[in-house]
């Protein structure tokens, strides 16, 4: 028997929640397969399998916290033979009739099936799922969405399918449980598949008035940060409004070029991340760090992205933003959005930032007063571009406007910091040729 334990969960991190199990007990599995899935604080941690064999016992329940080194179940190693990786696909194949391969191996079906119909009996589809390799969440996905997943093109190394390909998948899944037409297609493209998918639906209830739900690891992690921030640094908001007629003249300009010559998605966070790694520049106190009665002054930008998740908030971070121009920012936040969605975050893209941006303006969002991501001492929040009647030269235009705010600690950074810098961005957005310069 091999015991399967929690692995490293990484610094700092001593707990996990158990999420899901992806393997059944009595599941055969092969070496490298994802048994189960564990929730830290802030990443998904998949545990494989070291060595082939069966699953023979399941020691924690999904939503059990667990520890490193904690023992989660039991691989039997010597029943290895009987449900061999090659063996298996094999037979499943001649169980499933509806196969066209029928007149190859008539004889060898009824030799293999009642062998292998204990152990293979209840999926119905591993014929085409077998060759199909797929992420454990782009299973789950794709299970919620009714997706068949052997018909989603992979586009993860050696063809793996994963969750984002689930989400992208044509509308033979989305138009029966989504009538209304016009949210696939955008939802396909990253519109409103932005919030869809994060709103967790409650736990069922059978008639009760009332259910419970234990929190998360990182659901209680997120909450007692939160907390943490309002308590330990003296939180003020400053607001401003930022005219986007120029910012979005530019973009339309090139953003099809850039695509084209590229293959970068140009997107309107590019510009505030690298307008706003300019203004900490003039304004360095509202990228640093309080710690005890010193201030450390970052030389340097890791710039933390909110992202909203299945599993919560996590706030991953563009490493050296400051050094970088718009197309490389670019690629770097669509690379963190592609391991959000995939689960597939890592410690270091986690930790180490130095401020936060945060758009609530993808879900709505006209006006909010976001919450320091401690121990750091500003965060921006974006909010939705919404056409407005402003004066501009004595007279009333309709401008595509959106307003901004800065969350700052009061306890290091001055009003006059705060607004200054807040200025700042606001003088870069509206005329974005100076960035180019800067």
């Amino acid at each position: 028997m091999i015991a399967l334990k929690v692995p490293p969960l990484g610094e700092s991190i001593v707990e996990a929640t158990v999420s899901r199990w992806v393997k059944k007990q009595g599941d055969p599995v092969a070496a490298g397969d994802t048994i189960l899935e564990l929730d830290t604080d802030k990443i998904t941690v998949e545990v494989p399998a070291i060595r082939a064999g069966v699953l023979t016992k399941q020691s924690v329940k999904e939503g059990d916290v667990v520890h490193v080194d904690d023992v989660l179940g039991e691989i039997d190693e010597t029943a290895t033979a009987s449900t061999a990786p090659a063996g298996a696909p094999a037979a499943v194949a001649p169980a499933a009739k509806p196969a066209t391969a029928a007149p190859a191996p008539p004889t060898a079906a009824p030799a293999s099936a009642p062998a292998s119909a204990p152990a293979s009996a209840s999926p119905v589809q591993p014929a085409s799922a077998a060759p199909q390799k797929s992420a454990p969440t782009a299973r789950r996905v794709a299970d919620e969405r009714g997706v068949d997943i052997s018909t989603v093109q992979g586009t993860g190394r050696g063809g793996v399918v994963s969750k984002a390909d689930v989400l992208a998948a044509p509308a033979v899944a989305s138009q029966t449980p989504q009538p209304g037409g016009p949210a696939a297609p955008s939802g396909a493209a990253g519109g409103a598949d932005k919030a869809a998918p994060y709103m967790r639906p409650p736990p069922e209830h059978h008639g009760e008035r009332e259910t419970r739900e234990k929190l998360s690891t990182r659901r209680k992690r997120i909450a007692e940060n939160l907390l943490q921030s309002h308590v330990a640094t003296a939180h003020l908001t400053t607001f401003n409004e930022i005219d986007m007629s120029a910012v979005s003249a530019l973009r339309e300009r090139v953003k099809e070029k850039v695509e084209k010559q590229y293959g970068v998605r140009l997107s309107f966070m590019p510009f505030f991340v690298r307008a706003t790694c300019i203004a900490l520049k003039d304004y360095p106190v509202v990228n640093a760090q309080l710690d005890g009665d010193e201030i450390i002054y970052k030389n340097y930008v890791n710039m933390g992205i909110a992202v909203a998740s299945e599993q919560g908030l996590v706030v991953p971070n563009i490493k050296d933003a400051d050094q970088k121009g718009l197309l490389e920012i670019s690629r770097d936040i669509t690379a963190l959005a592609k391991k959000s969605r995939d689960v597939k975050l890592t410690m270091d893209d986690l930790t180490g930032g130095s401020f936060t941006i945060t758009n609530g303006g993808v879900f709505g969002s006209l006006v909010s007063t976001p919450i320091i991501n401690y121990p750091q001492v500003g965060i921006l929040g974006l909010h939705k571009t919404q056409d407005r009647p402003v004066a501009i030269s004595g007279k009333v235009e309709i401008r595509p406007m959106m307003y901004v705010a800065l969350s700052y600690d009061h306890r290091i950074i001055d009003g006059q910091a705060a607004v200054l810098f807040l200025v700042r961005v606001k003088e870069l957005m509206e005329d974005p040729a100076t960035m180019l310069i800067e």
